[in-house]
């Protein structure tokens, strides 16, 4: 006759095996219930609107990044807007400094930064100036990094009686480098008057020596993207001198284009298909 201890050993030995019958039927509720891997929240974003443009005007971007990284931080400051986005681009850059220096602070482990049209520009300047930013992707969107000469929708409406031949008289002039348009405006037939005249392009891109040269830095890591900036010639100056890093991203494939066959300027922003080219595979 067996002990009443060893029946309980064979008891011990054979309980896990009934339990593992017992528990089979409620294997998929269980599996349900338990808590799945830890997954990495993504970066926070910040978005930069451009000219006469406004928050709401990034409402499908936010939709976007809200379907396809839900969970995600996402900023669209509130500065400048409207008529307010015609002020001297060097003040916007001040403005929207002040704005993000808080919200890099809460994002120890780096952020995004989307920048539309003449809000790229302010975003390359801003962190051309911050030798302590956290931004780990800049996405220059639809942006005239290398200036601006063409008539447009804008143009028309702010200087309607000037044509774009014209117009340099009016940007190289103190008064013109007043309006943020004039910041950026880059007439190829008065390359002289806007190396002397320009006090912001000019500026970022190196082709004239900054008041304040100490703190102008070059573009350079940890911003290695810049997703929607057409590739730069390699005879322009600002690429030979690499006056922002054109170099380095190229050599790292960061500099991409866009499908724009058919997107007109002011729909880059809300466009679907320009949003997972360009734009989504950069959040992470």
């Amino acid at each position: 006759m067996k002990s009443c201890g060893s029946m309980l050993g064979l008891w011990g030995q054979r309980l896990p095996a009934a339990w593992v019958l017992l528990l089979l039927p409620f294997l998929p509720l269980l599996l349900l219930a338990a808590p799945g891997p830890h997954r990495a929240s993504y970066k926070p974003v910040i978005v930069v609107h451009g000219l006469f443009d406004s928050s709401y005007s990034f409402r499908h971007l936010l939709e976007y990044i809200n379907e396809t990284h839900p969970g995600t931080v996402v900023t669209v400051l509130d500065l400048f807007d409207g008529r307010e986005s015609l002020r001297p681009l060097w003040e916007q850059v001040q403005g929207f400094r002040e704005a993000v220096v808080p919200i890099m602070a809460k994002a120890p482990q780096g952020l995004h930064l989307i920048c539309y049209s003449q809000g790229g520009l302010v975003c390359r300047a801003l962190l051309s100036v911050m030798d302590d930013h956290n931004v780990d992707s800049f996405i220059s969107l639809s942006s005239p990094q290398m200036g601006q000469y063409g008539d447009t929708d804008y143009l028309k409406w702010l200087f309607p009686t000037s044509m774009r031949s014209n117009l340099y008289r009016i940007c190289y002039s103190p008064w013109g480098q007043e309006f943020s348009i004039c910041n950026y405006w880059h007439d190829p037939h008065h390359d002289d008057l806007y190396l002397n005249a320009s006090s912001f392009l000019a500026l970022i891109n190196g082709e004239r020596d900054h008041p304040n040269a100490t703190a102008v830095t070059h573009f350079v890591s940890p911003c290695v993207s810049l997703p929607c900036f057409h590739a730069p010639s390699t005879t322009l100056k600002v690429y030979l001198r690499d006056s922002f890093g054109l170099k380095t991203l190229l050599a790292r494939g960061a500099i991409v284009r866009c499908p724009m066959a058919g997107i007109s300027h002011t729909a880059w922003h809300s466009n679907r298909t320009l949003y997972e080219t360009c734009i989504e595979p950069w959040l992470s």
